[in-house]
């Protein structure tokens, strides 16, 4: 070694910090935490930050309440209007929401997961400053993907969020749908089904395999049982077809002699498959006797998405022809099914096609998220219709960001 006296470079400080020991409480024990301490687990975390009152709340399944989850240390409470909350506006907007109190301010703070929204975790603090803000939303961010990943090994998540009693139908129509809502960075998605609880024949799926979304909307024919078997037939061909790799006009084909041949010439599904590419806006879809979708551009509805059809699925249709559409940066298209038009408004005529379109356009004048709009769209087609809801009525709002 020559003269000149080396240079150690300087070590990096490994050594644990109130926030890394903050959220290694969460990391360290997540592997095996059963699910019913999640809540818990949530309460010594946040007595650590200094934190009273906490509680995480969860959506129900009709999309109108924040339901407590049950836990020790967790507050519990009444369920909380989602329309009416500061946690409402937190779960609806998807940010942090600060409320001043007597003792603090009370903190709620999305729990969010690829953009579906799982809940809302709160919690009161003395002071609240840029620190506490980012810790609070890494644990919340923490604290969704444990619900989620945990939700499959318990019925503790289904039971909170249940406002009223559910169906077998509406059991196995729930267990088939991916998550109501995914946003990503040049695509997002938002579905809503009704009656909530008693839903059986409708159901959408979809899948982001690279930089192309996959959609499907379908509604089996019936209600009750039979037409939920329907449709979890025709969503496990749709999918095992989606997952070959084969074109639309080829899922049609797999889809039609799967519900052939399992429920024979008399029964169908009326089916709508689309290909988005999320680089370029280039949108792909065939039609088997479904309504046709609505194309909204500027937050104002343009037209219907009017294409060539062919019969529902198990009908033995002939090729469906594929229709081309390039979408526009932030245009929306809505998928819907019978069930949201067909019914009757109050005064007892038809509720149609062009009073949903009247609502759409007013809806998006407020310029909010795809998730909000599509629940919001709902809601308000259920209140024209005078709560009523004699077919399920489902609908799927997909944005291309650009």
């Amino acid at each position: 070694m020559s003269g000149e006296q080396m240079t150690a470079e300087p070590r990096v400080d490994r050594s644990e910090s109130f926030g890394e020991a903050l959220l290694g409480t969460v990391l360290d024990r997540a592997h095996e935490l059963p699910p019913h301490l999640i809540g818990p687990l949530v309460a010594d975390v946040m007595e650590r930050l200094g934190g009273s009152h906490p509680q995480v709340l969860l959506q129900d399944y009709g999309q109108m309440l924040l339901v407590p989850l049950p836990g020790l240390g967790l507050l519990r409470g009444d369920p909380q209007v989602i329309d009416d909350s500061a946690a409402g506006r937190c779960f609806l907007d998807a940010v942090p929401v600060e409320v001043p109190e007597d003792d603090g301010v009370r903190v709620h703070l999305p729990l969010l997961d690829g953009g579906d929204q799982v809940g809302v975790m709160a919690v009161t603090l003395d002071r609240v400053d840029d620190d506490d803000r980012r810790l609070l939303r890494r644990v919340s961010g923490l604290v969704a993907d444990l619900l989620v990943t945990k939700h499959g090994y318990s019925d503790l998540f289904f039971r909170t969020r249940r406002d009223e009693p559910m169906s077998v139908a509406a059991e196995i129509q729930w267990s088939l749908l991916p998550p109501l809502a995914m946003i990503m960075p040049r695509v997002a998605v938002a579905g809503v089904l009704e009656p909530a609880y008693d839903v059986a024949g409708d159901s959408f799926d979809y899948a982001l395999n690279g930089d192309v979304l996959h959609v499907a909307m379908i509604d089996a024919m019936g209600h009750g049982l039979g037409a939920a078997t329907m449709a979890t037939v025709a969503i496990g061909a749709y999918r095992h077809a989606r997952r070959l790799g084969i074109g639309l006009t080829e899922i049609y084909a797999f889809m039609d002699d799967a519900v052939a041949r399992q429920f024979g010439p008399e029964h169908f599904v009326t089916a709508q498959m689309m290909r988005l590419e999320t680089t370029t806006g280039r949108m792909q879809w065939v039609n088997a006797g479904h309504p046709a979708p609505i194309l909204v551009r500027d937050h104002r509805v343009t037209r219907r998405l009017v294409g060539p059809t062919t019969l529902p699925v198990g009908l033995g249709g002939a090729e469906p022809e594929v229709s081309e559409l390039t979408l526009e940066r932030k245009d929306r298209v809505l998928c819907y099914t019978d069930g949201l038009v067909e019914e009757h408004a109050v005064g007892g005529e038809q509720f149609g096609e062009e009073q949903l379109i009247d609502l759409v356009n007013g809806l998006e004048r407020t310029c909010r998220g795809v998730r909000a709009v599509a629940r919001a769209l709902s809601h308000t087609l259920k209140r024209a219709r005078g709560g009523r809801t004699t077919d399920d009525a489902t609908l799927l709002l997909v944005e291309w960001r650009g």
